[in-house]
């Protein structure tokens, strides 16, 4: 059985593991359980009623929180020309096409996401065991493979996440640091539940959203009522 310290234990007094609170409360207390030196994340863990072992009931999808995730993400883009001029002004930190394959591929990886124009594809297509297992690579589903490297950029740097459904049919996400208001945590959490709710598959039967837990990097989950966001 695991051990932890004196502060876990102090903070899981906080918490009730057996209740379920309002979303409002669930965040007030997950920010008064963070006893960490460092500005720990809050994240949401959302169990969906949804079969993982089968395609059509996949959820994938990206969201961007109206209060972005705390966090300053280092966005790379493969592109050449003008386009490569577009993500440039648009704030990329990193912009190239074979010169940026070459580093990736001697093992460079200071950067957060990854987006490319379409026609990058083929050529960054080459890195796909290299990225894939990072989950950095670009996808038309997430708006990291397209033309418009613009509105990509100022996006990623806005706030937006992407979220996969796992293996045990659960959504983790980001939605902002301890140092977020409650306000902000709670709006967060709200875009992205909204935004599983409207990718809800055609094949999912029964309660769609099933349970909802909020938690700090160091500290104990609280769970939410997820009747409130059906």
């Amino acid at each position: 059985m695991a051990k932890h310290g004196k502060k876990y234990l102090e903070a899981v007094k906080v918490i009730d593991s057996e209740a379920t609170y309002e979303p409002a409360e669930a965040v007030a207390l997950v920010k008064k359980a963070a006893t960490a030196k460092f500005d720990e994340t809050v994240e949401a863990a959302v169990r969906l009623g949804v079969d993982p072992r089968k395609q059509d009931q996949a959820v994938r999808g990206v969201v961007v929180l109206p209060h972005g995730t705390g966090k300053t993400q280092r966005v790379l883009v493969f592109a050449k020309g003008e386009k490569a001029k577009e993500a440039e002004a648009a704030g990329a930190d990193f912009v190239g096409d074979q010169d940026m394959i070459n580093k990736i591929q001697q093992g460079w990886f200071e950067f957060d996401v990854c987006v490319a124009t379409p026609d990058m594809m083929s050529e960054v297509g080459k890195l796909g065991r290299l990225l894939g297992g990072k989950g950095l690579m670009p996808n038309p589903k997430a708006g990291t493979v397209t033309f418009d490297v613009t509105k990509a950029v100022q996006e990623i740097k806005a706030g937006k996440i992407e979220y996969r459904l796992d293996k045990a049919g659960q959504i983790h996400a980001p939605i902002g640091k301890v140092s977020f208001s409650e306000e902000q945590l709670n709006e967060n959490l709200q875009a992205l539940v909204e935004a599983l709710n409207r990718a809800k598959p055609a094949a999912a039967k029964g309660i769609y959203l099933k349970n909802i837990a909020v938690s700090s990097t160091m500290g104990p989950s609280a769970r939410v009522n997820a009747a409130s966001y059906r």
